[in-house]
């Protein structure tokens, strides 16, 4: 009865609820059906439901293939230094950017820094491209100084680092700015004590700031676990190159190239569903150690 009541009296905002419920259902679980084409030996002129079911057949060729093995090797690694270096660079600067008193010089930097966040890889990837081609702008200022070329995007132990950081100077102003909102809600008579006890500086960065901050840090990490088969499909779709496929070669850049350009859609969704298990283990291990050590909940 409690509830009826209760329903009566919110039911505008259930139907203004109504169209993402709808818009969910019909492009993300609608098409979880076709997950069942990993199961099968896929045949478009069959359809989902009639062609041949043959179990497991895939996800056993995919554990025996050394490409396969490569490329989910090459996802963990690349989406591993892109968390450490994620989390570290964005900490660090907001430390060093809380510190700046002069308001309109520190905005301005807010402004640089979170800029590249708002342009898109495919851009962004063409620009990159030409800068660190053998003949591009970065390649001659190392001549300029007496180096030599440097194959950012020709070599796979190169490319893995462009990846990498390139990500971080992409990204590292949008977590910047999470870490200064949380510094700013610090109460402030907590600075104004240690003024009085004469610490410096340093001493209120290492004794008040970093403790208050060290909860949200530890949510970003674990959250980005979850999302660690994410390695960046745009970015490194956008850079790649068959000479460093080797090392440069991810889950969803494989997926799409085994998929739809040599048409071997079962072991693509094979994949495909396989990261999504995981991903989906991780999501939910990394919610659980968010709670336990951060107190972070949503449900």
């Amino acid at each position: 009865m409690k509830t009826y009541l209760n329903l009566r009296k919110t039911w505008p905002l259930h139907v203004f609820l109504l169209p993402s419920v709808i818009l969910l259902i019909i492009f993300n679980y609608i098409p979880m059906v076709g997950f069942m084409i990993g199961f099968e030996d896929f045949k478009p002129w069959l359809g989902v439901f009639k062609s041949p079911f043959v179990g497991l057949k895939h996800f056993k060729f995919m554990f025996h293939d050394p490409t396969a093995l490569q490329v989910i090797w090459n996802t963990l690694f690349i989406a591993i230094f892109k968390i450490i270096a994620g989390s570290i660079v964005p900490f660090s600067f907001a430390l060093f950017l809380n510190e700046v008193r002069v308001v309109l010089y520190k905005r301005t930097i807010q402004s640089l820094i979170y800029l590249p966040h708002f342009i898109n890889w495919v851009i962004l990837g063409g620009i990159l491209t030409d800068m660190l081609s053998t003949n591009g702008l970065i390649n001659q200022f190392l001549g300029w100084l007496g180096f030599g070329n440097i194959a950012f995007l020709q070599s796979g132990n190169w490319f893995r680092t462009t990846l990498v950081t390139s990500d971080v100077w992409k990204e590292f102003g949008f977590g910047t700015i999470i870490y200064l909102a949380a510094m700013a809600g610090i109460n402030p008579n907590m600075y104004e004590a240690a003024d009085i006890d004469g610490a410096n500086n340093w001493q209120k960065a290492v004794h008040i700031t970093i403790p208050a901050v060290i909860p949200i840090a530890i949510v970003i990490a674990t959250l980005s676990l979850g999302n660690i088969l994410n390695a960046g499909f745009d970015q490194v779709f956008n850079m790649y190159n068959p000479l460093v496929y080797p090392k440069g070669d991810i889950i969803d850049t494989y997926v799409y190239r085994v998929g739809l350009q040599q048409g071997s859609f079962s072991l693509a969704t094979a994949v495909g569903f396989f990261k999504s298990i995981i991903g989906f283990i991780l999501i939910a291990t990394t919610y659980k150690l968010a709670s336990k050590y951060a107190n972070y909940k949503i449900f």
